[in-house]
């Protein structure tokens, strides 16, 4: 149903100057998605109040509402042609009146966990992009058809939307570091099997899929929750931080297509903090993230971890470990050169990981796994408080190439979902202990004992075949040189 208007709202902004790429695209189109959806909520929350006899102040100003400025409408429910602005007007009151008033609230609001603290987060990281404002009219107009009032709507478009955050990582360049394959993050977080009151926490939140599979989980697995449980997994419960502006905003959007009214996501850099003024009460009982691959800090963010690397993902897991709180559990994904590289930081960040972290499996995954990125990652289990004495490894064997036509899917993780439960050994699963392991390096590289190298050896009938089939070919180059000659 809201597909066909997602389409049409991208071909817009296709033919509009301020917008280029797919980033344009899902950015544009989230503050005003995020408009019609804060509209739809104060229509859901008024009628609510209604019934309950009480009264209901609306968030926002009515020269603002998205009834007013959008779409005004007729009686007959069209839009007022006569109200609704439009062309150089529409642009000039979204850029001149609409985003600075959006911006002050958060200045205005009472704490950073209200909506109205999001409103103006949102609009401070943001602005108009589109040029033209009758594609801003074009693009409002479609998407004033979509509705956020029922459940199956908001899970519609909670799927739509998450398909334009793969779109963007099938894009290429920068749009990968948002999208990680959602079938690989609802297995890890089945694998942690995060509780109602554990408190979830991503540091590197991106588009915040972790924070949304875990919300769901947690719904599926407590469908019979008490109000006061409900508050709790809503307010309480998913935590995160983005360093980067869109995807900070992509981040609160999906999450509030999810149903998270109010996202608890601060935008900052995570590895700015010093890790030595993290206290017990700012650490998680559950941690789930993909940390940025590749990325490089400046040697001043360095300086805030006992073990010094300019290698951001390698930062993010120092910094995880410190923020993960006694027996609480993390899944991390990282590069599996992680395992092997033989530099002093990488060799210490491993004997660190293995002495305060029991990492009890480590899943490692084919090429292609993450569209558009070149590297091949691992996957960390680990849970805080006692040193690791095996590790169990799994080593995921697909028998196609993974890429865009062919992507993960749940299935492919099936057995190693199914073998972790009890750690058994197979084809593509074995155990290592600790004390086995160099002490110099702490080389924790995938080594599976139980592939057997595959020698393919012909037969000698082959290769007489394989011998007169090119005597034959040569006979027939020699005697066409002899009729040329």
């Amino acid at each position: 149903m809201f597909e066909p208007i997602f389409k049409n709202v991208d071909d817009v902004l296709r033919k509009d100057a301020g917008c280029g790429t797919e980033l344009d695209y899902i950015e544009q189109t989230s503050w005003i998605l995020f408009l019609k959806y804060l509209d739809d909520l104060e229509i859901t929350r008024k009628t609510e109040a209604e019934l309950a006899g009480d009264d209901y102040k609306e968030i926002l100003a009515p020269e603002f509402r998205w009834g007013t400025w959008a779409m005004p409408k007729t009686k007959d429910g069209k839009l007022d042609h006569n109200k609704a602005l439009s062309g150089d007007d529409l642009r000039d009151f979204v850029d001149h009146k609409l985003f600075p008033y959006l911006k002050k609230f958060k200045v205005d609001a009472e704490h950073a966990e209200t909506i109205q603290y999001k409103i103006g987060e949102i609009f401070n990281e943001l602005k108009n992009k589109i040029q033209s404002g009758y594609n801003l009219r074009e693009v409002i107009n479609l998407i004033d058809q979509l509705k956020f009032k029922s459940s199956s709507e908001k899970h519609e478009m909670s799927h739509l939307y998450e398909s334009k955050i793969q779109n963007m990582g099938n894009a290429g360049r920068n749009g990968g570091e948002y999208y990680t394959p959602r079938p690989l993050i609802r297995t890890i977080v089945k694998v942690v099997a995060p509780e109602l009151g554990d408190k979830i926490y991503d540091g590197a939140v991106g588009s915040a899929g972790f924070l949304c599979e875990a919300f769901e989980y947690l719904k599926e697995t407590n469908k019979n929750r008490s109000t006061k449980q409900d508050d709790i997994l809503q307010t309480r419960t998913l935590y995160g931080k983005e360093k980067k502006s869109l995807a900070y905003i992509i981040g609160i959007m999906n999450m509030i297509f999810h149903g998270v009214e109010a996202p608890n996501i601060v935008h900052t850099n995570t590895l700015a903090e010093n890790l030595a003024d993290i206290q017990e009460k700012d650490r998680f009982g559950i941690i789930l993230a993909n940390p940025p691959f590749g990325g490089q800090e400046r040697e001043e963010v360095q300086q805030n971890f006992p073990i010094k690397t300019s290698e951001t993902a390698f930062l993010f897991l120092q910094h995880f470990i410190k923020m993960l709180k006694a027996g609480g559990k993390a899944g991390i994904v990282i590069k599996n050169t992680f395992l092997s590289n033989s530099d002093n930081g990488c060799a210490s960040l491993r004997k660190y990981l293995l002495e305060s972290c029991n990492l009890h499996t480590i899943l490692d995954l084919p090429q292609g796994t993450f569209t558009g990125a070149g590297v091949k990652t691992v996957i960390l289990f680990f849970d805080k408080g006692t040193p690791t004495k095996k590790i169990w490894y799994y080593q995921l064997n697909l028998d196609r190439n993974l890429g865009k036509t062919n992507p993960l899917n749940e299935n492919d993780l099936a057995e190693f979902v199914k073998l972790q439960k009890t750690k058994e050994d197979s084809d593509n699963s074995w155990t290592i202990n600790v004390k086995d392991l160099n002490i110099e390096t702490y080389d924790l590289s995938v080594k599976n004992p139980n592939k057997k190298e595959e020698t393919l050896l012909r037969k000698p009938k082959e290769i007489l075949e394989e011998i007169k089939k090119l005597d034959k070919e040569s006979e027939q180059i020699l005697n066409t040189i002899k009729e040329i000659v």
